[in-house]
Formats: structure tokens, C-alpha cells, sequence
């Protein structure tokens, strides 16, 4: 790691050169990324590479999704499932889903709630 040389000090702060503090950022920000990887790796060996990457969603979906399109139809799809399938997991209406999927209807938390269960996703996720 470099060796950082202060600017100025008091007891409350400390000034850098602009290329250090940019190292700085940099470092810290590598390290996020080494500790995400980590942590990925970890799963992976956990659980075996296929089911910790169940829920990745390959390139051209999530283009669907930055496009704007339903993020329960791309999940459902992704899934394998019909919309007859999901509303059953979900116990809501085949119309009501379909109306949610279609932007018709926002849908209700708890019918979100019901779907992203049944998708086995956070509602996060949905929304």
C-alpha cells in the first residue's frame, strides 16, 4: 500500500495531496471489491456454483429489466413459469397478476409480497 504524506494536520483533520486522497479512494474501493469477491467465492463453495448463481440473471434480462419492463414477468419467465403458476404459488388472480405484470395495476404490498415469496426473491427485488 503507498505510503501517504500528509499536507496538514490537526486534531480533527487531515490534508492530502489530491493524488493521494485518490489513492486512497481507490484502495478502499478495491478492497469492497476483493471482500465482495470473497464472499462470493465462499458461497459458491458453499452451496456448489449452479445454485449460488440461481438467482443471477443473465445480460439480456436485466436489459429488460434497465429497459423498463415488468421485474415480476422477467423473474417469472427467468423461473420458468407460467402466469397461471405464479398467481397459484402466489394465491392471487391469474388477472390480477397479469394486470401488475402489464403496469395496469401497481398491485397491492401484500400481493407483491405473495409473488416475490413465490419467486423466492426479496421484494426488493420486485419493486
Amino acid at each position: 500500500m503507498n505510503h501517504f504524506r500528509p499536507l496538514a494536520e490537526t486534531p480533527e483533520t487531515v490534508t492530502l495531496s489530491r493524488r493521494d486522497y485518490e489513492a486512497l479512494i481507490a484502495a478502499a474501493e478495491d478492497r469492497i471489491d476483493h471482500h465482495a469477491i470473497d464472499e462470493q467465492e465462499a458461497r459458491e463453495a458453499a452451496l456448489g456454483k449452479d445454485a449460488a448463481r440461481a438467482d443471477y440473471l443473465p445480460g439480456p434480462l436485466v436489459d429488460r429489466l434497465l429497459a423498463g419492463e415488468s421485474a415480476i414477468r422477467i423473474w417469472r419467465e427467468h423461473r420458468g413459469l407460467t402466469l397461471t403458476a405464479l398467481a397459484e404459488m402466489a394465491s392471487v388472480s391469474v388477472s390480477y397478476l397479469s394486470e401488475i405484470e402489464s403496469g395496469r395495476k401497481p398491485g397491492s404490498a401484500a400481493a407483491i409480497r405473495a409473488v416475490a415469496n413465490a419467486l423466492r426473491l426479496p421484494m426488493e427485488d420486485l419493486t
